[in-house]
């Protein structure tokens, strides 16, 4: 194996790139993780050989080594998705290496082709599948079951309540302020210079019309936190838990702490222990956006209304939400589909209504 000063030259320009990838590509700390993470593997397959000696047959031979490779954990073969996530990173690398001085004689960017993931590789990973997505009903049937005594218990409940009410991101939810919010506007201001939206955007959400005993949950939680807890302005909408140390030595939770949590795991434990008690299936945070696009169709909204809708949810594009979050549940796609063949047929004029109105949501 190459001695640590033999792994120098990798070092330098594997830091040089991810610092394009974050200062010059605006990439995310997960996706440069994963980035990083990608090079590992593969300088572990070539047992860290210098780039500048990079050879097809090496891209060739760990596309082989991946098809094999399993899991650490669970010791199951890679999914498709992880394999296409490392060979695309590669490729990127490699098509980017190829253009630095010291490695153009070297490397050409045909050379990263290579890495191009499989067309069947791609095609299950990118295959949209039907993901649990739960109803409000079921939303309002896990609050209605959930505990409100304790400090935690009271955050815990209002969490959930604020996800189906805003619609905002578990990664924004841990850096929400207190001065975010203003309950009696019914909005809450996604201010990218103190919240962690997702490509820095910053926008307006108001209230969805999900009840009003939903927005009651967050109003008397915001409520809590000023008058009785006392917080000011800049304090955690949704703060961490505090904990201590038992006479057992061990950790317990006693409270609130008056900070942010550090990542969105603790919500999304929150969510899921919440809809186990409930009996229900585990629906992540990120599904409560699919949950109010879904209450979009049902209140058949005229093409404005949908475009606030969308824009609510932080999307430039109406036809964003559409794609991204708009897919009918295959139960759903069955009784549309159903109720078409047993109607009348659809007129050419219905169809080109329906072509205007998505023209209209694009403006």
């Amino acid at each position: 194996m190459p001695s640590p000063k033999s792994r120098r030259p990798n070092e330098r320009i594997k830091r040089k790139y991810l610092d394009f990838q974050r200062l010059a590509l605006g990439r995310s700390d997960a996706s440069i993780s994963a980035t990083a993470e990608a090079l590992h593997r593969f300088e572990h397959y070539t047992s860290h050989r210098d780039f500048k000696r990079f050879h097809i047959e090496q891209a060739k031979g760990f596309r082989d080594h991946l098809a094999k490779a399993v899991n650490a954990r669970t010791g199951e073969k890679l999914s498709a998705a992880t394999v296409t996530s490392i060979l695309t990173a590669l490729k990127r690398f490699f098509a980017w290496l190829a253009m630095e001085p010291g490695y153009r004689r070297v490397l050409t960017p045909a050379d990263a082709d290579y890495f191009t993931p499989t067309a069947r590789d791609t095609r299950t990973a990118t295959a949209r599948r039907d993901r649990p997505v739960p109803s409000l009903e079921q939303v309002r049937a896990v609050l209605e079951r959930m505990p409100a005594e304790t400090d935690i218990e009271k955050r815990d409940r209002a969490l959930i309540a604020f996800l189906i009410l805003t619609g905002a991101r578990d990664g924004a939810l841990v850096t929400f302020k207190l001065k975010h919010l203003d309950v009696a506007a019914s909005r809450l201001e996604q201010d990218a210079r103190d919240v962690a939206t997702k490509r820095a955007k910053t926008f307006t959400t108001f209230f969805f019309p999900v009840g009003d005993d939903i927005k009651a949950i967050v109003a008397e939680w915001v409520r809590f936190l000023r008058t009785e807890k006392l917080w000011g302005e800049n304090d955690p909408l949704f703060p961490a838990t505090e904990t201590g140390i038992d006479a057992a030595g061990g950790f317990h939770a006693v409270g609130l702490a008056r900070q942010h949590w550090t990542s969105a795991g603790p919500v999304r434990k929150v969510v899921r222990a919440a809809f186990e008690a409930a009996g229900l299936p585990y629906a992540n945070p990120h599904s409560f956006r699919n949950t109010l696009v879904q209450l979009a169709y049902k209140l058949q909204l005229p093409p404005e209304a949908f475009k606030a809708w969308s824009q609510n949810l932080g999307h430039e594009d109406a036809l964003t939400t559409f794609t991204s979050y708009g897919t009918l549940p295959v139960h759903r796609q069955g009784e549309v589909m159903r109720g078409i063949g047993e109607g009348r047929e659809i007129a050419e004029g219905e169809i080109k209504a329906a072509i205007a109105t998505l023209a209209k949501l694009r403006r």
